[in-house]
């Protein structure tokens, strides 16, 4: 593991040598004063070890044991720290899978991510929203164990007609009494209250779980609610466990991302964020309305987020003045310390070591693990490959759309889209870029769960959108991009358009259609609209009639796609309807486990118009040459060639 001194690190990116800038380590305390750093990690996801269960192999990028090294060298910073969890550290990998699944929780135990944060000495932390993922009991058993409180304001088992008469779920809020050094090295005494919050769509996230069990509320009015009070009872410095984005500067009631109003709640000191999966300060928040990225503030509030997976550790400072018996901030900076740093090379450099106390600590767990990815979860009844996923309708990306359309409709049932039509968009990930080699290549029987990784890439989680007829077509249009203009009567010409990445030829589930390689494409690389009038995309169908521009559908994809990944019509973040907390990667394991044995077979719902007389060549890897008798709708001969970079070359005839 390459090590780079923090120095180093700083002098390789401006953005952290600003923050850093303005952000000292250290806070002079005068005899009346103390300096405390609040320390958070955040969307852990049980990422413990550093170790990427899914392609089963060590990683620098992730790992709370390598944030520990950070809190260890803070600690010895400074004299006075409180280390807090925002939430979502119960699911996120198969380590969480396994101890839900597979292991369960008897009286008793402790979980590994419960055990590491006992051994860390978290002073508290709150609930996020996939700690809802494997239901309450599962929640209950996994949070008995730690030696600190969770508290978490907004979800509630009986809701009364006053905030604070509520029945919550866990404590609203905890005041801890701690004491504090101050500059002359005396000791003093402080409440120190925090406050939790989580995002009040788990109630359709985890409707299943949920429903008729617990109601949530909005994040902002319980703050309101439970602040004063908290100050009622003596808080010094309140400190809010926001399990949440940022949002606007403006209240929209219900919101899952409201960090930004709840920082304007008066009497919240400090807040700490999450769920975005994002980092603050950083550039990314530049100009926003009430965020202020040099001064680590929001709403005037000093505020930070810790990436995820373990990958940072946000940390507030707050200088503290003893004002007869009670304390106020009179400073604050804050920033966000990274376990890693992407070098020019784009390698991964390593800026911590593992804390072996973590490691030591799950590492049975983390053995136990290691045997579950290894072993079969299901079954399926057909081979998941990719060898000819850019040509005809594909075992590997079958599986992929056929596990989210099974999510969205458990997802959407008594929805107002549940009876819509419902389709799933899917494209391969390992078709061949770079290597021969890199193709998805899982054989008929056992499934294990790091085969996923050959299935489903990429951390994307699972999004719906509605759209109608006309942009289906355009959808299809876009993905169509991916082939050459072929003319009529060609023989052995290059099918695949160079410039068109593969994870943008989307495969249209639920619906049949066909690709006139003759016409022009409508859209060039960036998504621009060069031919207005073309029609790649002929007899669209679906069950059987023709789809007519104003049929209405919801298209089951992921976050990057949706959001405007591609710039697809259609798919530009106006259209989406449901926001799945779940992983596509998850999903497909879930699948797998609930529904096995799986059998993915492509059923030929795409193909291209025929051609007479006409011929393209396709480069696949030469061990996919195998299954080339087998793919449905498409005729394929072997040239029994292969290019100069070692991929096999195949005819089509169209």
């Amino acid at each position: 593991m390459t090590q780079l001194t923090r120095r180093q690190f700083l002098s390789r990116t401006s953005a952290g040598a600003a923050i850093v800038a303005l952000h000292p380590f250290s806070a002079h305390a005068a005899a009346n004063q103390a300096h405390l750093r609040i320390m958070e990690t955040t969307d852990v996801h049980m990422h413990i070890f550093p170790y990427d269960y899914y392609g089963d192999r060590p990683v620098d990028t992730v790992g709370l044991s390598r944030t520990a090294s950070i809190m260890a060298d803070i600690r010895a910073e400074a004299t006075n720290t409180f280390l807090v969890d925002n939430g979502d550290f119960l699911q996120g990998n198969p380590m969480g899978d396994y101890m839900a699944y597979e292991r369960g929780l008897k009286e008793g135990d402790s979980h590994p991510i419960i055990t590491a944060m006992n051994t860390l000495g978290y002073d508290a932390a709150t609930i996020g929203n996939h700690e809802f993922n494997y239901g309450l009991s599962f929640l209950d058993k996994a949070t008995a164990r730690a030696e600190f409180p969770f508290v978490l304001s907004n979800v509630a088992k009986k809701v009364a007609g006053d905030i604070r008469s509520n029945e919550t779920l866990f404590a609203p809020y905890s005041i801890l009494d701690r004491e504090l050094t101050d500059g002359a090295g005396n000791t003093h005494p402080i409440k120190i209250g925090v406050i939790g919050f989580t995002p009040p769509q788990i109630m359709i996230w985890d409707r299943r779980h949920l429903e008729g069990n617990v109601e949530a509320l909005d994040m902002v009015a319980c703050a309101e609610a439970y602040v004063p009070e908290m100050k009622e009872k003596g808080a010094d410095v309140i400190i809010a466990l926001a399990h949440s984005g940022f949002g606007n500067h403006e209240h929209v009631d219900m919101s899952a991302d409201s960090a930004i109003p709840l920082a304007g709640v008066d009497g919240i000191d400090a807040i700490v964020t999450g769920h975005s999966h994002k980092v603050f300060p950083s550039p990314d928040y530049e100009d926003r309305p009430g965020m202020d990225v040099a001064a680590g503030t929001v709403m005037g509030k000093p505020a930070v987020m810790g990436g995820y997976w373990g990958s940072d550790l946000g940390l507030i400072d707050l200088l503290l003045e003893r004002d007869g018996n009670e304390w106020r901030v009179i400073t604050t900076t804050s920033e966000a310390r990274k376990i890693y740093v992407r070098g020019e090379d784009r390698k991964i450099n390593a800026l911590v070591e593992d804390a072996p106390a973590i490691l030591a600590a799950v590492q049975n767990d983390h053995d136990e693990t290691l045997k579950y990815i290894r072993r079969a979860v299901g079954k399926t009844q057909a081979p998941l490959h990719s060898y000819f996923a850019l040509v005809a309708d594909d075992p590997s990306v079958q599986i992929v759309s056929i596990a989210q359309m099974w999510y969205v409709k458990q997802q959407l049932a008594g929805s107002e889209y549940a009876d819509l039509p419902l389709l799933s968009a899917a494209a391969p990930f390992k078709a061949g870029y770079g290597s021969p080699e890199n193709y998805t290549d899982v054989a008929v029987g056992d499934v294990a769960i790091k085969n996923v990784a050959d299935l489903y890439l990429y951390p994307n989680t699972v999004r719906a959108v509605k759209i109608t007829g006309s942009q289906l077509k355009g959808w299809l249009e876009r993905s169509a991009g991916m082939f050459n203009q072929i003319t009529p009567g060609a023989t052995d010409v290059p099918l695949l358009n160079p410039n068109f990445p593969t994870y943008n030829f989307d495969v249209m589930d639920g619906v049949t259609y066909q690709i006139d390689l003759s016409k022009p494409m409508m859209f060039d690389r960036s998504g621009a609209v060069i031919h207005a009038d073309t029609q790649r995309i002929v007899n669209l169908q679906y069950q059987g009639a023709p789809v007519t521009d104003d049929m209405e559908f919801i298209v089951a994809t992921n976050n990057y796609r949706a959001s405007g990944g591609g710039a697809f019509p259609g798919a530009k973040g106006d259209t989406i309807i449901f926001e799945g907390p779940d992983t596509n990667r998850d999903v497909i394991v879930r699948y797998i486990v609930e529904e096995g044995p799986i059998n993915p077979k492509a059923d030929a719902n795409w193909s291209f118009a025929p051609m007479a007389d006409t011929s393209v060549i396709f480069t696949t890897g030469p061990a996919g040459v195998g299954y080339a008798s087998d793919v449905e709708g498409v005729s394929i001969e072997d040239t029994n060639t292969l290019d100069e970079n070692g991929y096999a070359k195949l005819r089509i005839a169209l």
